[in-house]
C-alpha cells in the first residue's frame, strides 16, 4: 500500500483532491447550488467574489471612482503619513465642472509671516482659535493644540496596537485622542491629550446594572489627568438612532474587564441614554458632570430632525448652561459597522447637518457659547477649509487616521479579519503593526495636513483658518447656477471668531498638548 501511495506523482495528488471535492460538491453538500451544479468551478467563483472589493480596488476602478475613499485620496494620506512626495504633476485630473466641486478663493496678496511669528519656527502650529469651557466657566478649560484630532474609535473595535499607535502619534502631533464609547484603555495612556467619550452603555463607568456611575467617572478622571474633556455621544454618523455593536468574537478577556461586560456575548449598546430622557435632563446631566470633574463637557450627534436642537438652544438661553462643545458627525462618516439602511439613509451628510445646527445657533446669537467640532471625511486640507469657512473650529478624523497607520479600506472591520491588523482582535493580524513606525506615520500625516492647510490659509490672505468666511469658498451647482459662495447656498454668514494672532494662542495657559 505504501508503495502504491509513494508512486503517485505530486500532480496525481492534486487530481485526487480535486476529484474528492467534486464528489463532495455533487453528492454530499446541498447548501450551495452553484458549487453543486458546477463542481470545482463554483469554488473559483466564490473565491473571486470574496476578493471582489480588492480586485476592483486595485485593478478595475479608476483613481476617482471608489468609495468611501478613492485611490487618489488614499494615496495622499499614505504619502503624507510616510513623509513622501504627496504632490501631483501635470494638473488636476478632477472634473472641475462637476456638481458640488469646491473652489477656494485665493487672495491676490497672500499672508506674509512677520519676523518672530510662531509658524516660522513650526510650520504646522495651528491650535484651535477657541478655548473649550471658558464661556460656562469650567474649572479646567481646554484649548486643543491642533485643529485636527483623532475621532472616536474604541479599543475593541480597533486593536490594541492600533489604538496605541494612534495615541503615541497623537502625542507627537500634540493632538487629542477621542476614546470612543468603549472607554479608556491602557492603550490610550501613552501621553496624548484624551477626550473621554461617554456612550449609551457607559462602558468603564457603569455600575453592576449597566447604569452610569458618577463615582467611577470621577475616579477615572482623577486617576488620569490626560483626560481634558468629556464628550457625551447621542448618535454617530455610521448608525444614528442605533446603538453600537461589538461582536462576541471581538471581545477578549481584557476588553471584557475594561468595558465591564460579559465574555461570549455580542455587546449591543442601547440607542438611548438611561441617565436622561429629555433635553433639560441632558443639560442637567452635562452640568453635573462638569461640576464633579471640572472638565468641559460636550455632545456628539448626527443630525436629522431639529426640534430637540431648537429646544436645546432655548434651555441654554434660559439657564445659561449647556454643552461646551458640539461635535457634528456626518451621515457619510463612521468607522463602526451598521445595517445598510442606517449607513446609507439615516441622518444628513455633514455639510447639511452642520449648516442646520450652526444656523440655529447663529440665528440666536449663540455660536460663541460653544466650540464646533466637525467630523465626516474632512481629513483633507481643502475639505477642512470648507468646514472652517462654515463655522467649524476643529475637525476630527477617524478613517483617515486609520489609513495613516496601515488601513487598506478592506471594509471588513466588523468581521474581526482586518488584514492590516487595525480593526481586529486577532493576535496574528495585529502582530504586523509596528507601534513606533505607525505612530510616526500618524504624526507625519497630521504634520503634513496642518502644514498644507496653513499654506492654503496663507494663500487666501489669512493667518489662521478661523478667519475663513463663507465667501471664501464656492461650490459648483451645475450648468444652470454655475458656482455660488457657501453664503449664497446656505443663507448665512459664520460668526467672526475672536482672534488676536497666532502668538496669543501659543501663549495661552489652557493650550493642550504640553509635555
Amino acid at each position: 500500500m505504501n508503495e502504491i501511495l509513494s508512486s503517485i506523482p505530486w500532480w496525481g495528488w492534486i487530481l485526487i483532491v480535486i476529484a474528492m471535492v467534486a464528489i463532495r460538491d455533487i453528492f454530499v453538500q446541498r447548501k450551495h447550488t452553484i458549487s453543486h451544479n458546477f463542481p470545482i468551478a463554483g469554488h473559483i467563483r466564490y473565491m473571486l467574489e470574496s476578493i471582489g472589493p480588492e480586485l476592483r480596488q486595485y485593478l478595475v476602478a479608476n483613481n476617482r471612482e471608489e468609495l468611501p475613499f478613492n485611490r487618489i485620496e488614499r494615496s495622499w494620506v499614505y504619502a503624507s503619513s510616510k513623509n513622501a512626495n504627496n504632490y501631483k504633476g501635470f494638473g488636476t485630473d478632477r472634473d472641475i465642472f462637476s456638481q458640488n466641486y469646491v473652489f477656494i478663493n485665493n487672495s491676490m496678496l497672500p499672508y506674509k509671516l512677520p519676523k518672530g511669528h510662531p509658524n516660522n519656527e513650526q510650520n504646522d502650529f495651528i491650535p484651535c482659535a477657541k478655548v473649550i469651557g471658558t464661556y460656562h466657566k469650567r474649572k479646567k478649560p481646554y484649548r486643543p493644540a491642533s485643529v485636527i484630532n483623532i475621532s472616536a474609535m474604541s479599543f475593541g473595535s480597533l486593536s490594541a496596537k492600533a489604538v496605541e499607535s494612534l495615541n503615541v502619534g497623537a502625542k507627537k502631533a500634540r493632538a487629542y485622542h477621542n476614546t470612543g464609547e468603549g472607554g479608556l484603555s491602557p492603550y490610550h495612556k501613552h501621553g496624548s491629550d484624551i477626550m473621554l467619550q461617554i456612550g449609551t452603555a457607559y462602558f468603564g463607568i457603569r455600575d453592576e446594572h449597566g447604569n452610569f456611575s458618577m463615582e467611577k467617572l470621577k475616579k477615572l478622571v482623577n486617576d488620569n489627568p490626560s483626560i481634558k474633556a468629556i464628550e457625551i455621544k447621542l448618535s454617530q454618523g455610521a448608525k444614528p438612532g442605533k446603538g453600537g455593536v461589538l461582536p462576541a468574537k471581538k471581545i477578549t478577556k481584557e476588553i471584557s474587564e475594561i468595558r465591564h461586560v460579559p465574555l461570549g456575548k455580542d455587546v449591543i449598546s442601547p440607542p438611548y441614554h438611561t441617565a436622561f430622557s429629555t433635553v433639560p435632563e441632558m443639560v442637567a446631566f452635562i452640568e453635573k458632570i462638569a461640576k464633579e470633574t471640572g472638565l468641559p463637557v460636550g455632545i456628539k450627534a448626527a443630525i436629522g430632525k431639529l426640534n430637540h436642537w431648537k429646544e436645546l438652544i432655548q434651555v441654554m438661553q434660559e439657564t445659561n448652561q449647556g454643552p461646551d462643545f458640539i461635535t457634528i458627525d456626518g451621515g457619510e462618516g463612521g468607522t463602526g459597522a451598521a445595517p445598510p439602511s442606517f449607513a446609507d439613509h439615516v441622518s444628513l451628510p455633514w455639510i447639511y447637518g452642520f449648516t442646520d445646527v450652526y444656523g440655529l445657533f447663529k440665528e440666536h446669537d449663540m455660536t460663541e457659547h460653544v466650540v464646533f467640532i466637525a467630523s465626516g471625511k474632512l481629513g483633507f486640507p481643502a475639505q477642512a477649509a470648507k468646514a472652517f469657512a462654515m463655522g467649524a473650529d476643529c475637525i476630527n478624523v477617524a478613517r483617515e487616521a486609520m489609513m495613516s497607520i496601515g488601513c487598506i479600506q478592506a471594509q471588513v472591520c466588523h468581521t474581526n479579519r482586518c488584514p492590516a491588523g487595525v480593526a481586529t482582535q486577532n493576535k496574528w493580524l495585529q502582530s504586523g503593526i509596528d507601534v513606533p513606525l505607525k505612530s510616526d506615520r500618524l504624526a507625519q500625516y497630521f504634520h503634513n495636513f496642518k502644514k498644507e492647510f496653513l499654506e492654503l490659509t496663507h494663500a487666501c490672505g489669512y493667518e489662521h483658518p478661523c478667519q475663513f468666511t463663507m465667501d471664501d469658498v464656492e461650490m459648483n451647482l451645475g450648468d444652470k447656477n454655475l458656482t455660488q459662495t457657501l453664503a449664497a447656498i446656505y443663507k448665512y454668514h459664520k460668526t467672526k471668531v475672536t482672534f488676536k494672532g497666532m502668538q496669543s494662542l501659543k501663549d495661552c495657559k489652557y493650550l493642550g498638548g504640553q509635555d
